[in-house]
């Protein structure tokens, strides 16, 4: 799914000096297709405060508003393209459960997939259907979807995160493919 970014900044450029437009994207700015490359597995508290082994405090590790499982979730690979007009496609490997009873299974969770391009508050939940897609018992997943809303050409800091369909939260993250310059 790997596409050359630096490429279509390249061209996009070119057309519009081309054209006299000057530059039609701004350097901050992202470029579609959005591209993500790897996966990370939700760890759903990020620190604790506390003496004992147990932490009387812990800092859920909540993704710009959205809260995080239950338990750890590991992920083998992802790789994920994001189109201007909404379209996304995800292909996801091993996505299973990390720890408890259950670990190494995929807990029949169905998944379904959130861009979002702000930074700070308010953020937009940009979705997949939310009924989701089954995970196959290795932890496989395809989405091939449209995102709702579409996504503003402005997606100046782009986060993909894969979330349970039964619950919300999220389980896994994409790693964003930094444009090439």
């Amino acid at each position: 799914m790997k596409r050359n970014a630096g490429f279509t900044v390249v061209l996009a450029l070119a057309l519009g000096a081309f054209l006299g437009l000057g530059s039609p994207v701004p350097a901050e700015a992202q470029v579609f297709p959005l591209l993500f490359d790897g996966g990370i597995g939700v760890i759903p508290v990020s620190s604790g405060v506390g003496q004992d082994p147990t932490a009387e405090v812990v800092n859920r590790n909540i993704v710009r508003g959205v809260q995080p499982a239950g338990q750890i979730w590991v992920i083998s690979d992802l790789s994920a393209v994001v189109e201007g007009d909404g379209r996304i496609r995800v292909d996801g490997r091993g996505l299973l459960l990390g720890g408890g009873n259950n670990i190494g299974r995929n807990a029949n969770a169905s998944v379904f997939a959130t861009l979002i391009c702000e930074a700070t508050p308010p953020f937009t939940e940009r979705n997949t259907d939310a009924t989701g897609v089954p995970l196959e018992a290795n932890g496989d997943f395809r989405i091939d979807d449209v995102l709702t809303p579409t996504p503003s050409a402005d997606c100046a800091s782009p986060t993909l995160l894969i979330r349970n369909a039964g619950n919300r939260a999220w389980v896994a993250a994409g790693i964003p493919e930094a444009p090439e310059m």
